[in-house]
């Protein structure tokens, strides 16, 4: 018993990691059962249960007829992401301008010259999005510049914070959308400040769009 124990937190665990690394990203199938055995190098049985168990989990999703999915790369992000489903938005922008205020700052300070033309990428493509009128590809791009200049603020805590409230964020920047005018030259200002390497200012641009969301809830 110890042993099979054993070889299911093992199984558990070489998946898991093949999720969180991202060689199954979200949204993928995952390998059928006898693919995973052969690569696992153990039995069915513990195949189904390590699978089951990140089914619990919340990391993956069974699909009759279609096979097992990724639904998060963390569990960590499942149980925010639960904790905080019921969440009012005003809430959720206060949470962000925390730690999107700390993000331009040091990006800003740390950015790199490939930081640099990611943003400036990033929020030409914000821009065309927003020309472009889809909700949905405009919920992507702005959410993709807000993840870019975390990440090039160098903080592996703040980016692991940051990307488990991913869902979070998201639905907060559809509903900033639906419910707000955003011009397609929103966060121009906050990329040239970071671009300029000015922390302050940066932090300033973040919070003032941010602050005039929460006078607006």
């Amino acid at each position: 018993m110890v042993r099979r124990t054993g070889l299911i937190d093992t199984a558990v665990q070489a998946l898991r990691s093949r999720i969180s690394s991202g060689e199954w990203p979200v949204g993928s199938r995952i390998p059928p059962e006898p693919s995973l055995v052969e690569l696992l190098g153990v039995g069915r049985n513990t195949v189904r249960e390590a699978v089951q168990s990140l089914v619990h989990a919340g990391l993956l999703e069974r699909r009759q007829g279609s096979g097992t999915y990724v639904l998060s790369s963390s569990e960590l992000a499942v149980t925010m992401g639960r904790q905080i489903a019921d969440a009012r938005q005003r809430d959720v922008v206060s949470v962000r301008r925390a730690l999107e205020m700390e993000a331009a700052r040091l990006a800003a300070r740390r950015r790199t010259a490939t930081d640099a033309s990611d943003l400036l990428a990033k929020r030409d493509a914000r821009a065309r999005a927003y020309e472009s009128g889809d909700l949905e590809v405009m919920v992507a791009t702005d959410l993709e510049l807000h993840r870019s200049i975390v990440r090039a603020a160098s903080n592996p805590v703040l980016r692991s914070l940051y990307d488990n409230l991913l869902e979070a964020i998201g639905d907060n920047i559809r509903f900033n959308f639906v419910t707000d005018v955003h011009a397609h030259d929103a966060h121009d200002s906050l990329v040239e400040a970071i671009v300029a390497g000015d922390p302050d200012r940066a932090a300033a641009e973040t919070s003032g769009y941010l602050s005039g969301l929460l006078e607006d809830g």
